[in-house]
């Protein structure tokens, strides 16, 4: 801890999900000051600072680690960095906050100079071995140093879904049943539609957020009754680019398009050491605006989480530019007509609880909530759900 008594944090990175950690660690109220950041070039990385109050920039991830005021070093960069970037931290005595998946597949074992159809050519049992090995590496690092390594699952945290597990404890019985999914229209953004720089699809991308809360939850249902994890045996599964049919190409269409090696579309089945069974699926192929909810059927409740949209406010307008430049909520397509304007959306999808659990874990010496084990597993599930895809064939873990 540093000497000020309060958490210091080095952000990694000066994008998108950057800007989201500094808003939820400035509302998180849990004693963590943003200290320094890093970024690939030094003019992002002042730019970002002097934006957010930062009083360190650098470009280079080493003096960023050698910091004595950094105590915890959040990873906000692209999957390939993960693993060194962790292991680099750990070696420091940085606590690391890593977001998801906290290992991907992307060529990270073969030349640098190979073609991109040569990554996304690998057989996905192979691509399961590394991307595992990787997740494994980084929470061994940081057991080695003594340090937290802490998973970027922001739905581990959605009020509706810790609502829903507090409910479930009091409900008793079994969680016999999960299904859940985010969808929206898609990225537009030529990097997530390459393997080799997102180590997948939608399957990665968004499937990854159900099935980290559905690991989470079956997990502390089984600690809580009987003292042992329930955990996943066992998955099926199926992917899709579905913008490749042909009455897209006919007709024309609003979602993205373009993808070049990653699928739009996956499900995969987990089978749990109890008998039981969630469905979780993500989807590039939703206008209308981001859905992301999980549906948990126990044999006492039915519970529905609804982490976005959510009908706390509701909004109409005929005209898509009546409320300017208001945020309403991600990947709307338009404002016309009904809408549901998030009031808070970093407090409805967890982020600003995830930032307060990670930093009272590192003031208290305590697991967080979402802990490199849990990345770890969803790692593992992921893509043995790729290689269930590639194969048709259930694959056991």
């Amino acid at each position: 801890m540093n000497e000020e008594s309060s958490i210091g944090i080095g952000i990694v990175g000066s994008g998108f999900l950057a800007e989201t950690r500094a808003r939820c660690y400035a509302k998180a109220g849990a004693g963590g000051r943003i200290v320094a950041v890093a970024s690939r070039t030094i003019e992002g990385a002042r730019a970002w600072a002097e934006h957010h109050g930062v009083p360190a920039a650098f470009d280079d991830l080493a003096a960023l680690l050698a910091l004595d005021e950094v105590d915890v070093v959040d990873l906000c960069v692209p999957n390939l960095l993960h693993r060194p970037m962790a292991e680099a931290a750990a070696r420091a005595g940085k606590h690391v906050v890593c977001t998801k998946p906290l290992a991907a597949y992307v060529g990270q074992d073969l030349a640098e100079d190979v073609e991109d159809a040569a990554v996304s050519a690998r057989g996905r049992r192979e691509m399961m071995e590394v991307a595992v090995a990787d997740a494994q590496a980084m929470v061994d690092a940081a057991d080695e140093a003594g340090v937290q390594l802490m998973y970027g699952e922001n739905w581990v945290y959605a009020p509706s879904i810790t609502r829903a597990s507090d409910l479930l404890q009091a409900a008793g019985g079994a969680l016999l049943e999960m299904r859940g999914w985010e969808s929206h229209s898609g990225s537009h953004s030529p990097y997530s539609k390459v393997w080799r720089n997102t180590g997948g699809g939608a399957l990665l991308r968004l499937a990854a957020h159900p099935i980290g809360a559905m690991l989470h939850l079956k997990r502390e249902e089984g600690l809580e009754r009987d003292g042992e994890p329930i955990v996943p045996v066992a998955v099926s599964a199926e992917v899709a680019d579905l913008s490749r049919v042909p009455g897209v190409a006919a007709g024309g269409t609003d979602l993205a398009t373009g993808w070049e090696d990653v699928e739009n579309w996956g499900c995969v089945i987990l089978s749990f050491s109890d008998g039981t069974r969630g469905v979780a699926y993500g989807s590039d192929n939703m206008l209308g605006g981001m859905e992301s909810k999980l549906e948990l059927l126990g044999s006492r409740c039915h519970l529905k989480c609804n982490l976005s949209p959510n009908d706390l406010l509701r909004a109409f307008t005929p005209d898509g530019g009546v409320f300017g430049d208001e945020y309403v909520m991600e990947k709307l397509d338009s404002g016309a007509g009904w809408t549901t304007p998030i009031p808070d959306e970093d407090y409805g999808s967890g982020h600003i609880a995830m930032c307060a659990d990670f930093l009272r874990a590192v003031s208290e010496g305590r697991p967080a909530l979402a802990d490199g084990g849990l990345g770890l597993d969803v790692t593992r599930v992921v893509y043995a759900a790729y290689a269930s895809a590639e194969e048709g064939s259930r694959i056991d873990l």
